[in-house]
């Protein structure tokens, strides 16, 4: 067999290089199988595991810079927002327009959020009072006309960056979400902080952001902020929160005793950095905790 291969090559050499040629297009064709066909497998693993892996929180935007995307407004689909228009705008009339507030916008907000959904079931009857209504764990929901008052002081428009110390419910938050572009909100209370963000997701905040820790310390990684308010009473104004205010912003808290007198003071940065403070009105909040009552 051997001697007729030999033959055949001497007398037709073509041959040879035709065998020749056929083993390398074979060799060829097995190599470049083998190398992608592992590849696609690896590329289709990897499809399978980023369309698996859980949605991002709405709330949880690390690593992302806020002021490059698209914020979300406020939905409103939620049935509650249909739901005592009526005494939402006898709210408004009564209690808040009558004694002074007057900044469309605030009102408008206070005439949208549906108060009732951030008190307690047993509370329910008395949400649109004429005052704080406690919400458990030794904290309120401050009276309307105090919302109304301390959110009308903040100036704020659509462009706004809200910092809010003491998230409580949520209600001070929905209702600068009605008006600024985002609002980011600490409770020390970490119950507090869950029901309220849950709370707030279910209403379709997308543009309100909230985190468990101390006020004190402000949120360094999402500063400065055009508009701070604070709503619980410190007898000191937290220094990392005079920082976190942008030149040119505004700043509302209670200041004073957790027990006795306490004022409602405004302060302002101005654009050189020069900050200036101004006494409002008597108020009662409930303390601040954490390292400013240290």
């Amino acid at each position: 067999m051997v001697a007729n291969i030999s033959e055949l090559v001497r007398k037709k050499p073509y041959v040879l290089l035709f065998l020749l040629l056929f083993a390398l297009v074979f060799a060829i064709l097995f190599v470049v199988r083998s190398s992608t066909e592992p590849n696609r497998l690896l590329a289709s693993e990897n499809r399978t595991a980023e369309a698996n892996k859980p949605a991002p929180d709405a709330n949880d935007k690390t690593g992302q810079d806020s002021k490059d995307k698209e914020i979300p407004r406020p939905d409103h689909s939620h049935p509650a927002f249909k739901q005592r228009q009526g005494d939402r705008e006898k709210m408004v009339a009564r209690q808040i327009e009558s004694r002074g507030v007057s900044d469309p916008n605030v009102l408008l907000s206070l005439r949208t959020v549906p108060r009732h959904e951030f008190v307690r079931s047993g509370d329910y009857f008395r949400a649109y009072w004429d005052s704080p209504i406690p919400i458990g764990l030794g904290q309120t929901i401050s009276q309307p006309y105090i919302v109304g008052y301390m959110t009308e002081a903040l100036k704020l428009d659509p462009h706004s960056r809200v910092f809010e110390v003491g998230t409580g419910s949520g209600y001070q938050a929905a209702v600068c979400a009605e008006i600024a572009r985002e609002v980011y909100t600490i409770e020390i209370i970490e119950a507090l902080a869950e029901s309220a963000k849950k709370r707030l997701k279910e209403l379709g905040y997308g543009n309100v952001f909230v985190k468990a820790g101390d006020g004190y310390y402000g949120w360094e990684e999402k500063a400065p902020f055009d508009a701070i308010i604070v709503t619980a009473a410190a007898g000191v104004v937290p220094p990392p929160l005079i920082r976190q205010l942008k030149p040119g912003g505004v700043m509302i808290l209670p200041l004073g005793s957790p027990f006795g007198h306490q004022t409602l003071v405004l302060i302002t940065k101005d654009d050189k950095g020069k900050v200036r403070s101004k006494s409002l009105l008597p108020v009662r909040f409930v303390p601040m905790v954490g390292r400013v009552s240290e």
